[in-house]
Formats: C-alpha cells, sequence, structure tokens
C-alpha cells in the first residue's frame, strides 16, 4: 500500500465498530478484549458531548480515538478536553490516519468550549510519546502517582 491510496472518511463511532476496533487492539497489543471496548465505548457515549471518531478506506475501520469533553466530574473545568485511546491498524500506521483522528477530535473538542487537552501515555511508549509531541503536547502539570498493593 502506498501513501497516497490512504484517503479515509473520517467519522462518528458507533457500536457496529466493535468488531473492528478489538481485531486492531489484537494487532497491536496481542490480546483480545471484546468486553473492555464494549464498556469503553458505551462510556464515551455516556459521558461527553463529543463523540469518538473511526477512520474508515474504502468501508473498513482502520483506527480511532476516544475523547472526550470532561466537564462533568471531579471538578474539572468543562474547558478541559481528554484523549484517551488512540488505535491504529499496523497496516495503516504511519500514514497520518492518527493525525486525521487527533485533529477532527480537536476540532469538536474546541465547538463544546474544550481550550486544553490532556492524555496520558506510558513513560516508556516512545512512539505514543513522539505523535502527542508531533500534535503539540508537552508535559503538563498533574503528576500521576501510583500504589502498588
Amino acid at each position: 500500500m502506498t501513501d497516497e491510496s490512504v484517503s479515509p472518511i473520517i467519522r462518528k463511532m458507533t457500536e457496529k465498530d466493535l468488531g473492528r476496533m478489538v481485531e486492531i487492539d489484537i494487532k497491536v497489543l496481542g490480546e483480545s478484549r471484546p468486553e473492555y471496548w464494549e464498556m469503553k465505548l458505551a462510556l464515551a457515549e455516556r459521558h461527553s458531548a463529543v463523540s469518538s471518531l473511526v477512520a474508515e478506506v474504502d468501508g473498513k475501520v482502520v483506527g480511532f480515538i476516544i475523547g472526550a469533553a470532561t466537564g462533568w466530574e471531579y471538578g474539572v473545568p468543562v474547558s478541559l478536553g481528554f484523549i484517551d485511546t488512540v488505535g491504529v491498524d499496523p497496516e495503516y500506521q504511519k500514514k497520518g490516519i492518527a493525525r486525521m483522528l487527533f485533529l477532527e477530535m480537536l476540532a469538536n473538542l474546541k465547538k463544546v468550549g474544550v481550550n486544553k487537552v490532556t492524555t496520558y501515555v506510558e513513560w516508556r511508549d516512545w512512539g505514543l510519546l513522539k505523535f502527542f509531541n508531533a500534535m503539540g503536547f508537552q508535559k503538563g502539570n498533574i503528576v500521576n502517582l501510583e500504589l502498588n498493593i
């Protein structure tokens, strides 16, 4: 596949996309977690004014982004958005799919009054760190705390 052959349609994520999301997850992480993705999809739709998105190429979902406008919990201001998950089929990575999904999500977040977006990335996930750096993210003011029990 050449870079020129990829011109995805970006659209709202629906329940019918669940199967492809699970397939992409298996390709990327090597795990089958359909219940996890069912829960993620339900939460995303229930708790945000902004829809999560998928990218389709020739009618096939090749990537997705789950995000939200988070002003509904923990006293977080309405103006804050959150990117939860970005997933792209390995066959379609490095073709701008994640960037297109991200830019569309940003546009949608801006429409509902979001002026700052946050996300979590594992410290040594160099691919995601590089992607979010390219999108303009920088280290924020919140510190992640953990306790093993």
